[in-house]
């Protein structure tokens, strides 16, 4: 069954970091990003900051800046690093300092952090290239941390939204019944966990989950669902037919539903050499 829009690419998860194409696409409508897409378990983030030795986090990817608020509401300093300029210039607009760049070719110009982050980006950065380039940007005993939210809806659900998008949609990720005994995100934490241990500047890279849920207004899921990577890039008419679609199926159900999340985080402590 189809699991929540996620901005994953129509690209296989090892060749993600080269859409830019997509990766770029999500400031297309930069305040819905902001309001619809779901924030991160406070655990998560305390977890992380509870891990690092300070207080001063670099955010990869930092889009609107949903992560970055988080982690300043637990006490931390943030700086954000981000491709997209309106993406950007919304987080600027909240107080959040960032720097337009893609994270490989971003110059940490001598500057080092306690943490580096990335909530639902870092499959849009190289994974070896990224590690190497955050260890760089990292104290010794530093934390690098990646993570992301995947969740799903109640499988009635899941099982008419995915019929929708084979209809509409065939070629889209979400259009395709994945494997239930699957892990979340499960290859792009491999990746990200291979890339680490390819950089040679971590210990080895540990996995946790945090499970929370969330409940979704029909009207809520429309704005989350229009935040995807593949609907940033579709016609407004096919767009359109897609919501409305999906709109038509949560009114059957009711009008309202709650989604289960797990929350998957990648860390790896930077090493003294």
């Amino acid at each position: 069954m189809p699991t929540l829009p996620s901005g994953e690419p129509s690209v296989t998860a090892q060749q993600s970091h080269q859409a830019r194409d997509i990766a770029e696409s999500f400031g297309v409508d930069a305040e819905r990003y902001d309001r619809s897409r779901p924030r991160y378990p406070e655990a998560m983030v305390r977890a992380i900051r509870a891990a690092s030795p300070g207080p001063d986090v670099l955010d990869v990817g930092i889009g609107t800046g949903i992560v970055a608020r988080q982690f300043q509401a637990a006490g931390c300093t943030v700086l954000g690093v981000e491709p997209d300029g309106r993406m950007a210039e919304f987080a600027r607009r909240a107080g959040i300092e960032v720097e337009v760049s893609t994270f490989e070719t971003w110059d940490p110009a001598g500057r080092t952090f306690d943490a580096v982050v990335a909530g639902q980006a870092w499959h849009w950065v190289d994974p070896v290239a990224g590690a190497a380039k955050a260890a760089e940007a990292l104290r010794p005993g530093g934390q690098l941390a990646v993570f992301w939210n995947a969740g799903q809806p109640p499988s009635e659900l899941s099982a008419a939204f995915g019929e929708l998008y084979r209809r509409l949609l065939p070629d889209s990720p979400f259009s395709r019944i994945p494997d239930p005994a699957a892990k979340p995100y499960g290859t792009m934490i491999d990746n990200a966990a291979d890339g680490i241990r390819r950089s040679g500047a971590f210990g080895e890279p540990e996995e946790r989950e945090f499970r929370w849920e969330q409940r979704y207004t029909r009207d809520e899921w429309l704005e989350f669902s229009a935040t995807s990577g593949i609907a940033t890039r579709l016609p407004k008419e096919l767009l359109d037919e897609v919501l409305a679609g999906l709109g038509a199926i949560i009114d059957a159900a009711g009008g309202s539903f709650t989604a289960q999340y797990t929350a998957v985080l990648v860390t790896a402590t930077r090493l003294a050499s």
